[in-house]
């Protein structure tokens, strides 16, 4: 079902957390809350479950106004980063348990059971107790329990958080499946942008309580628009040199660089370059030194400290193509930049 904040506003005491919020959630879509610890983005998604009472204006869930229902009359599944299953049930007893609540026959809910331990993939863990379950299948069970109300949306709280690198990447996939194959409507809450990149139709970047920026994974990746927005997205991540406006582009150190926008003379700009838009063939030649090199197997990534005092990473496959301390003079090109003015705004 659709969700829509209007004017939404959160405080504790005088400490303003969430600021006139307005966010459209569509139909069967996923979209990513991400940004930094203390931005606002897991007191919005309590919000909407029912945790957080509304201080300023409205929630509504399938056009139906829930701001003022308690959590248990909003029909919503959340997945906590702790899981929160109760260790003295097993993991049948742990879904089972948001229907037993509702008062379902004991036939009927140990059908739908089933059929969301399938859709899982736990049935054989399903007598179970948390404690004899790895923390991918915790997750998973704690995923069945918030799906097999059948919720009209899915609030993912960092859900991912507990979970080693491997099985991350893995359950990445198994969210999205799931998501999909139910097309339930969903929120994840995540400060992880590979993640909120990988997982989701749209990302909403939150920064001192409000939204600076929503758009599609790609889309933002592209076109951020601000400097707080590239920072976030990336990983390695964007890195920014100094530069002025001047006839006919910009002027980065003894670099003219073309650009196709305007600024006043003099004007002090930056412009951020990717890892991947850096390297020995970039047009744009500047001089430095190799300060870094690190193996990543099919790829290497190295760290270029420049003589204008910035430093570069550069993405680059195959085999090391420079050493540690190495003169180089590797560029970047110039329609791949991003230039931002002296507020942080890309131009």
């Amino acid at each position: 079902m659709r969700i829509e904040l209007q004017h939404f506003s959160k405080r504790f005491g005088d400490t303003v957390v969430v600021s006139d919020m307005n966010l459209v959630v569509e139909e069967g879509e996923m979209i990513a809350l991400l940004g930094p610890s203390g931005c606002g983005k897991t007191t919005t998604l309590f919000a909407i479950s029912g945790v957080h009472r509304v201080d300023e204006g409205r929630i509504t869930i399938g056009g139906r106004d829930v701001t003022r229902l308690p959590a248990q009359k909003r029909n919503v599944g959340v997945v906590f980063q702790s899981y929160a299953l109760y260790p003295h049930m097993t993991a049948r007893r742990n879904i089972g348990f948001p229907l037993a609540i509702r008062g379902m026959e004991r036939r009927a809910a140990d059908r739908a059971i089933d059929e969301m331990a399938e859709l899982l993939e736990i049935r054989p863990l399903l007598e179970r107790r948390p404690g004899e379950l790895s923390g991918g299948q915790q997750q998973r069970v704690a995923l069945a329990r918030a799906l097999v109300r059948r919720p009209d949306v899915l609030l993912l709280d960092e859900p991912l958080a507990n979970l080693d690198a491997r099985l991350r990447l893995d359950m990445r996939g198994e969210i999205r499946r799931i998501q999909r194959e139910t097309h339930t409507t969903a929120i994840l809450v995540t400060h992880d942008q590979v993640e909120a990149m990988s997982m989701c139709d749209r990302i909403a970047i939150m920064d001192r309580g409000r939204v600076v920026q929503i758009a599609a994974p790609a889309e933002m990746y592209e076109r951020p628009a601000s400097r707080f927005v590239a920072s976030f997205l990336g990983s390695p991540p964007i890195a920014y040199l100094p530069a002025a406006a001047t006839e006919g582009g910009l002027r980065v150190g003894d670099a003219l660089v073309p650009w196709a926008g305007t600024a006043p003379r003099d004007t002090p700009l930056s412009i951020g370059v990717r890892p991947e838009d850096f390297g020995p063939d970039g047009p744009i030649r500047l001089a430095g030194t190799v300060a870094a090199v690190e193996s990543h197997g099919r790829e290497m990534l190295y760290a270029v400290d420049l003589a204008l005092g910035a430093r570069l990473r550069a993405i680059q496959p195959g085999i090391a193509r420079a050493r540690i301390g190495e003169a180089v003079a590797w560029g970047f090109d110039p329609a791949r930049m991003l230039v931002f003015d002296g507020e942080g705004r890309r131009l």
